[in-house]
């Protein structure tokens, strides 16, 4: 397996741009609008609510295994996008996980976001096939992610912990090709 290069070696993150999203670098001035958008009911349905510290992490990009993109629109951070990359030759891959702030819901930012991120990891970044892995009960989700292309794998059984529910829930895997990704 090809070995990740260290925090002190990692490349600056670029912004990417869309037509109506930037995905830029977290700056200090982030956190507190993370921190809002992770409070809501319909964001810590699905995504537990971090910690301040683990906040932090996010918007200065500190997990050395995870690149995270601030979501911008009109100036105002709206919600968070990252990806980790598998760089075993024989597996490589990326994945993606997003986040946005409900108000943001239902005006096409979260495909746009996706799509931004996409072109990125498949023209800059060298792969062929990008994963995500949704709950499988947030259809929400999972129409925006068929929306963009992805395709249906297989039901993850029991993938993950709901302290929500107090139990196991599935996941639903989910890929993309390069050519699966739909113009937007």
């Amino acid at each position: 397996m090809t070995r990740m290069p260290s925090t002190d070696e990692r490349l600056p993150l670029p912004t990417l741009e869309g037509a109506r999203v930037v995905l830029r670098p977290g700056r200090a001035g982030d956190v507190p609008a993370l921190a809002v958008m992770f409070g809501t009911e319909d964001v810590a349905r699905w995504w537990p609510k971090p910690a301040a510290d683990e906040i932090e992490s996010l918007v200065h990009n500190r997990d050395p295994d995870v690149d995270a993109w601030m979501i911008e629109t009109d100036g105002r951070v709206v919600g968070l996008i990252q990806a980790y990359e598998e760089s075993d030759p024989m597996y490589r891959h990326a994945g993606i996980d997003i986040v946005m702030h409900p108000d943001a819901h239902g005006r096409g930012l979260g495909p746009e976001a996706i799509r931004v991120l996409a072109r990125h990891l498949f023209d800059d970044r060298g792969h062929h096939r990008l994963v995500i892995d949704p709950n499988a009960a947030n259809a929400r989700a999972i129409h925006v992610y068929e929306k963009v292309g992805f395709r249906r794998v297989g039901v993850l059984r029991q993938y993950e912990w709901s302290a929500r529910a107090r139990r196991w829930t599935d996941g639903l895997l989910m890929d993309l090709l390069r050519d699966d990704l739909t113009q937007g």
